[in-house]
């Protein structure tokens, strides 16, 4: 696997020389778009907007409308506009986890210790585990600034877990969330028990599987040798009642049935 990003991480007057790797994959299936007439494929181009013919990616360029004409960066601009943070991910502070609302968690990635940084990365990772605490920082990526949480993983791994900034945040002054309700002690109680038998001895995330894929692959299988595919019954079951302690009644002895 090839590092995405590679630079140090800044921890005091330490750094550790590390390289950034993605975390994740995409489990959806790749689908191609195509002419619903004789099923070619749709290309997208990359076209002048003045002459009309394509450009090649090696012909463009980035850059920003200023007046009435664009200003042109190149990579030593975005470099010179914060030449540290395009090579360090400078921790700011150490904070508990939990303080960190999962809304501003993003996308994960895996940090392994560059050439001579095994002994340092070791060391951060280490003092992460024992303290229980987790890093916050920032750096550059791609042109972009990068709000970071970094935490000691499993298997001596650091993950650096990208966070949205707070003003990526949408306010909810715009929606409609019940003020003022009632809430009757024996629908809540009801409420908890349905929770606590909902609620594993043993929690395991493997059991959750991309399933919705599979069973599309299934649809493409069968579509591929020319069989059809019936759909399957299904309707969605509206509440008969507004009784909120008759339905957790039911929904309490249909998973004892189950």
């Amino acid at each position: 696997m090839r590092a995405i990003w590679t630079g140090a991480i800044g921890f005091g007057l330490v750094n550790i020389p590390v390289g950034i790797y993605p975390a994740v994959e995409s489990s959806t299936l790749d689908l191609d778009l195509l002419d619903k007439k004789n099923h070619a494929n749709i290309k997208f181009r990359r076209v002048n907007e003045s002459t009309g013919r394509e450009v090649s990616w090696e012909n463009i360029v980035k850059g920003y409308k200023y007046g009435d004409q664009y200003v042109v960066l190149t990579e030593e601009d975005f470099e010179k506009a914060s030449p540290e943070k395009t090579k360090l991910i400078e921790i700011n502070e150490f904070v508990e986890e939990q303080e960190i609302d999962s809304m501003y968690f993003d996308t994960p990635y895996y940090l392994a210790p560059g050439k001579n940084g095994a002994k340092a990365y070791a060391l951060l990772h280490k003092a992460l585990e024992t303290t229980g605490k987790v890093a916050l920082g920032s750096f550059v990526m791609r042109t972009k600034e990068n709000f970071c949480m970094l935490k000691a993983a499993a298997d001596n791994m650091i993950i650096l877990m990208k966070l949205r900034f707070p003003e990526e945040i949408r306010s909810t002054e715009d929606i409609k969330v019940p003020e003022k309700t009632t809430v009757k002690p024996a629908e809540l109680k009801m409420a908890v028990t349905l929770i606590n038998q909902l609620t594993p001895a043993r929690f395991s995330i493997d059991k959750y599987k991309d399933t919705y894929s599979a069973a599309l692959m299934k649809i493409i299988t069968s579509k591929a040798k020319g069989k059809r595919v019936s759909p399957p019954k299904f309707k969605l079951v509206r509440n008969t009642t507004t009784d909120l302690m008759a339905q957790l009644k039911e929904s309490l002895k249909s998973k004892k049935a189950s």
